[in-house]
């Protein structure tokens, strides 16, 4: 039988192409001939032939809608989720065979819009339409995770829902005017600051990708009912439409969250300068100082250029969190003045959150006459803001501080073998503690800032300590595979992957089944990896991209080694729990949407 088979998930992630490889593989295994086309974010939509669809004598859509359904008119169709069809493939396309049914193009997909998520209502209780944005400061795991637990635990409700990722690509499927314009609620699962200025007027609920991952439906039904509009917090004169819309409303945002926005928009410049630094290490260590070589043009990219825009950025940002735009011109003044001073990411740090409370404090406090009232954001508050930064960063923070973080550094780079251990020991376990959340956040920040000093012992242990969890679980699913259900075995596949690619999220779903022996053992895993990382000397020019900075000529010192610390703790981890784990049982329903959601995106970078 010659069939097409087309899948779409919610994020347009991997669970796309999880999907597609399951069901060809099932279809195969039929003896039925197939034609995929497949929609997703990582690579360009491939549609199937005119020729293909003519010979076609069932379609299969594995995804919430029929994408150009026009083409399929007449046919015989079957459409179902995608979460359907990854327990059991063969018996999904048994089913597609059976239930298939004439296709009307001209009823297809109707009304809804072609991004929101429709499911039959629920339990009786009407439905609503939803509209949310997730978001998290690497803008890699938790974000997508997030979104794709929202969106189906949204559709089970039987609600209309449409989920916005702010990821380290930028946004995808994002919010239209519309689709803002008709939701009753919106849900922000963002770890970082973003753009909520669009959603003025719409009650609003606030919380973490990482509640909205492990929590989905719980998140979701409070937000329905405790969503409120905020105050604005605009000011009076018109400064708001100088600055390019209505101001942001006014609300506490919290010092962990302004510090992940800083780290958010600094990573990608950390990441291009350590590798170009590596790079120009290819030519040799000491080539860089022959001036006219390519080897000097990189080190002037990698680290005379982005490694110094490093702390200004995110100083920048950190008062971008705290003041909107009025905030970054102070916060990046403040943090290249932490830079030349000498006190490093530590003042920049101080200087962002310096910048950003001064401007927020101008723009609430310092009362103008309406007729001046616009000069505010292009002139009284980056003044005012960034002298206020200024002089403070000059005259009281920046020699003490300075001070502090050469003590720091010189303590990392000539510490004895015990003490390595000890730090590896220390952030090895904090990587491994809550997977993605604070703990896990504050260490690996920790990494990255040491990165402006120069200091890439610490990055490789955080970096090999965080793979950990999820290749652990991989390998748990491998050597005891009568002790997991198959969704369970799937999974470890999964966050093997993940594992490889630094996403430690890939383990939430066996820590959200099991804590209480996967979160012991992946930390006692972690601090060994950590440790080993530490004792062996190994450095990391690169904050993420995990085995796969291993292609880059000197991004790692001593990769071999690396390889054994990482393995090490893996098979501490993994060993460990296929000896304590007790018997087969179902992963909670985050598990296919954790892992769908993010299986393939570091691949994408």
């Amino acid at each position: 039988m010659n069939v097409i088979l087309i899948t779409a998930c919610p994020s347009g992630m991997a669970t796309t192409f999880l999907g597609a490889r399951r069901l060809e593989q099932a279809a195969k295994r039929l003896g039925w001939q197939v034609s995929v086309e497949m929609h997703g974010e990582l690579e360009a939509v491939t549609p199937v032939s005119a020729e293909a669809i003519a010979a076609a004598e069932l379609v299969v859509v594995a995804a919430e809608r029929v994408p150009e359904p026009q083409r399929f008119d007449g046919k015989r169709l079957f459409r179902a989720p995608i979460h359907q069809a990854l327990p059991d493939p063969d018996a999904f396309l048994e089913r597609a065979a059976r239930e298939a049914a004439t296709f009307d193009a001209a009823s297809a997909n109707a009304p809804a819009p072609a991004t929101a998520v429709q499911a039959p209502q629920a339990g009786g209780s009407a439905q609503r339409r939803i509209v949310a944005v997730t978001a998290c400061p690497t803008g890699v795991a938790h974000t997508f995770m997030a979104a794709e637990a929202l969106a189906q635990a949204g559709k089970a409700m039987g609600h209309a829902i449409h989920v916005e990722t702010q990821g380290s690509v930028g946004a995808q499927n994002a919010l239209s005017a519309d689709d803002i314009a008709a939701a009753d609620v919106v849900v922000l699962a963002c770890d970082i600051e973003v753009d909520d200025t669009r959603f003025a007027g719409k009650p609003i609920y606030r919380t973490s990708t990482g509640a909205a991952l492990k929590q989905p439906k719980q998140t979701l039904e409070t937000a329905l009912v405790e969503a409120q509009v905020e105050s604005s917090g605009a000011p009076q004169g018109g400064s708001a439409g100088a600055s390019g819309g209505a101001r942001k409303s006014v609300k506490e945002r919290g010092l962990y969250k302004h510090l992940l926005t800083g780290v958010s928009f600094m990573l990608p410049m950390v990441v291009a300068g350590g590798l170009c630094i590596a790079l120009s290490f290819v030519f040799g260590i000491k080539a860089f100082e022959q001036e006219g070589t390519l080897a000097a043009a990189l080190m002037q990219i990698g680290g005379g250029t982005a490694f110094k825009l490093m702390v200004p950025v995110l100083a920048g940002y950190i008062a971008y969190s705290i003041a909107d735009r009025p905030g970054i011109a102070p916060g990046m003044i403040g943090g290249m003045l932490a830079s030349t001073l000498g006190a490093g990411f530590i003042g920049g740090i101080l200087a962002g959150f310096l910048a950003g409370y001064s401007a927020s404090a101008v723009t609430r406090y310092v009362k103008l006459p309406a007729s001046v009232e616009s000069l505010k954001p292009i002139l009284i508050i980056p003044l005012l803001a960034s002298l206020f930064t200024g002089l403070v960063m000059i005259y009281v923070v920046g020699t003490p501080v300075a001070a502090i973080l050469a003590g720091l550094t010189q303590f990392l780079n000539n510490m004895g073998s015990t003490n390595a251990v000890l730090l590896g020991l220390l952030l090895g376990a904090m990587m491994c503690f809550d997977m993605g959340g604070p703990v896990n956040k504050a260490a690996y920040t920790f990494g990255v800032g040491l990165l402006s000093t120069e200091t890439y012992m610490p990055m490789a242990a955080i970096m090999a300590a965080g793979m950990v969890p999820p290749i652990a679980m991989g390998i748990a699913t491998l050597l005891a595979r009568g002790k997991f259900s198959q969704p369970e075995r799937e999974a470890g596949k999964a966050s093997f992957v993940l594992g490889l690619c630094f996403i430690t999220e890939g383990a939430i779903p066996f820590a959200a089944k099991d804590p209480l022996r996967v979160i012991p053992l992946a930390m006692i895993g972690g601090a060994v990896t950590g440790a080993l990382s530490m004792w062996f000397g190994i450095k990391l020019m690169a904050p993420h991209g995990g085995l796969f900075v291993l292609l880059i000529p000197n991004a790692v010192n001593m990769a071999l080694l690396y390889l054994v610390a990482i393995a090490a703790g893996s098979l501490v981890t993994g060993v460990g729990y296929a000896l304590l784990k007790r018997g087969e049982s179902e992963l909670p329903a985050v598990a296919d949407a954790g892992s769908g959601a993010v299986a393939s995106e570091q691949r994408a970078g």
